[in-house]
């Protein structure tokens, strides 16, 4: 797997893209939008600059790897990839459409890795005619960051796309925890609960989005706090995975926050527009 192609050009695929080439991979970035694109291109190389500071290998990580990045907004460009891994928006109908794209444009031989929030593995494996060959791969942002990677098998997913990924993991130093396929998985069907109701009690003025984090950077040990992780996961992407849950499972307790809808109607999407419950 030393060409990747990845779909969507937003924070987690910026991430990704920049941690797979200071692992000597080649990548093609695909977005449906330019400025997408163009934003994705200067954060990558904006993060090879500091990159050694983390990783104390300062003459391998140079700016000129940002040439082993093909910037695309056709997809077709990834046919001559060896893997995929896909990361749009958390909308049914948009990775409907793409699937059925990619799997006429890929090698049947390709595996799908799936970096979806909470939408289930395999229902989307359904969606092509290589469903033993898609699998659910979670990465965290930062990516190069975080070691763990929660993959999801799906229900026809195949021990040997399993190994397959579990052997590209460990090219980039990862290792994998492998969960059932129900929709949110455990992080995100654990974590979204906790980030809306953190909205719940900013929007019942509890207290004030600094006050919230505070309690969980400094009681809990967290890195972040809640409020500050839905900026920087982005508003509609943490709303959008929100109704999957709810619609998946019919529960109330899944319910987004009014607070959070607002905001996302009015276009405050955290880091991604300069805006969310900080500035940016």
């Amino acid at each position: 797997m030393d060409t990747v192609g990845i779909i969507g050009a937003g924070n987690i695929g910026t991430s990704l893209a920049h941690s797979l080439i200071i692992h000597n991979k080649k990548i093609v970035l695909v977005d449906v939008s330019e400025v997408a694109l163009e934003e994705s291109s200067a954060e990558i190389e904006k993060l090879l600059k500091f990159t050694h500071m983390y990783l104390n290998e300062k003459d391998r990580y140079r700016t000129e790897l940002i040439q082993n990045v093909k910037f695309t907004k056709s997809v077709e460009d990834i046919a001559s990839c060896d893997f995929v891994v896909e990361n749009i928006t958390e909308n049914w109908d948009e990775k409907k459409n793409l699937y059925r794209d990619i799997d006429r444009i890929c090698d049947n031989s390709i595996i799908f890795g799936v970096n979806t929030s909470c939408i289930s593995i395999t229902k989307i494996g359904a969606l092509t005619d290589r469903a033993d060959k898609v699998i659910g791969i979670h990465f965290m942002n930062p990516v190069f960051l975080k070691p763990c990677v929660e993959v999801i098998r799906g229900y026809y997913t195949s021990d040997e796309t399993l190994d397959n990924v579990n052997c590209f993991l460990n090219e980039l130093n990862m290792h994998s925890v492998v969960v059932r396929d129900f929709p949110g998985f455990v992080s995100n069907r654990i974590s979204h609960l906790f980030m809306n109701e953190a909205v719940f009690t900013l929007q019942d003025s509890v207290a004030k989005p600094e006050e919230i984090d505070k309690i969980f950077r400094e009681c809990f040990g967290h890195k972040m706090g809640p409020l500050e992780t839905i900026d920087l996961i982005g508003l509609d992407t943490v709303y959008n995975s929100l109704i999957v849950l709810y619609e998946s499972y019919k529960d109330s307790k899944y319910r987004p926050a009014p607070l959070l809808e607002k905001m996302v109607n009015a276009g405050l999407l955290g880091t991604k527009t300069g805006q969310g419950f900080y500035k940016h």
